[in-house]
């Protein structure tokens, strides 16, 4: 009787975050820039200012910790490895540069600017993959906090919306090519929706829409990464908390409890997309369902974040991902100019 009854407490805060991720979800569609993930975090800080019954608590911790990984299995079926293949010949060098330059300019700027270490991480993983999606694989696995996630999701979010009107005007300052602006976007936007935007308001200029599309598939590739970097983040967290563990005399400890497994999920749905039939239609549509609780996720996180205390530790955090993202912008540029892309 009592498990039944923390079942049902858990199931009330799960449908609280789902009603609540229904706005977010539809202003997201209405401003793609935005995001609904953003929108939801934002509808969830400003809730967590009302005092909420203790029986919703268990739901929106679940949500926050168990749905967002649920989420990024589902993401796999957007992806097409065929496709990156393809592509990852082509764009491999950027990335490798491009994800070296993030992670260096996240550790050492972020010790100048004295961000604390996960923060760094996600700020790092959010600039270099694929932004909110990237921060939502790598948190659990850091084992960030709630306030930790708002801060690299809203400093993402900066950076995402300034993209998308500056890096047409760069591109066409700069001469380059529509497939140099693709493969430019690609590497150094951060979220799909901004380089999705960066490509299409390009190609509408250039009549043609060989950026956007180059942009897409390379940013879907970008998003792979997800897979290497939060593995090699799982094993340092493991080997940290194992060390601490021996410290303090626990011998409960046990690597199978921090893994990301979630990851390996994302792994082999993104292969059964790539070697089965499965209907667009339907491919895209688990893509929806887990774009969705990503911003059931993001909600349950809003609604344990402190506003005040995220306001006040603003403006290194937007620090840092300035440092990042004019990195990454850059190392693209310098790498493709170097092999001859652009």
């Amino acid at each position: 009787m009592k498990d039944k009854f923390f079942e049902s407490k858990m199931l009330i805060g799960i449908g609280t975050c789902f009603l609540l991720a229904i706005p977010a979800f539809l202003l997201g569609k209405a401003f793609p820039i935005i995001g609904g993930p953003v929108f939801g975090i934002l509808l969830g800080m400003i809730l967590a200012f009302v005092k909420r019954p203790p029986i919703l608590e268990r739901g929106i911790k679940f949500t926050s910790k168990y749905i967002l990984q649920y989420s990024i299995v589902l993401l796999g079926f957007e992806m097409n490895l065929f496709n990156v293949l393809k592509v990852g010949g082509q764009s491999l060098a950027v990335m490798v540069f491009t994800l070296s330059a993030s992670f260096v300019t996240a550790y050492f700027a972020g010790k100048a600017l004295k961000v604390d270490g996960n923060s760094s991480v996600l700020i790092g993983v959010g600039t270099s993959i694929c932004g909110g999606s990237a921060i939502a694989a790598t948190a659990p696995v850091i084992r960030a906090k709630d306030e930790e996630v708002a801060q690299a999701i809203s400093t993402i979010f900066l950076f995402n919306i300034i993209a998308v009107f500056i890096f047409p005007a760069l591109g066409r300052l700069m001469g380059m090519t529509d497939v140099g602006f693709g493969m430019w976007a690609g590497t150094a936007i951060n979220d799909t929706s901004s380089v999705v935007a960066a490509g299409a308001s390009w190609s509408a200029v250039a009549g043609n829409n060989t950026a956007l599309a180059f942009a897409t598939i390379v940013k879907l590739t970008r998003t792979l990464m997800i897979v290497p970097i939060t593995l090699v983040l799982a094993f340092y967290t493991t080997r940290k908390a194992k060390r601490e563990a021996a410290e303090s005399g626990d011998s409960n400890y046990s690597i199978a409890k921090i893994f990301p497994y979630f990851v390996l999920g994302f792994v082999a749905t993104a292969i059964l997309n790539t070697v089965l039939p499965i209907p667009e239609a339907v491919s895209a549509g688990l893509v929806q369902v887990g774009k969705f609780m990503i911003i059931m996720a993001m909600t349950a996180i809003g609604l344990n974040t402190n506003l005040k205390k995220l306001l006040t530790n603003g403006l290194r955090p937007i620090g840092l991902g300035l440092c990042c993202w004019f990195a990454v912008a850059v190392v693209s540029l310098v790498v493709q100019h170097v092999i001859g892309f652009i």
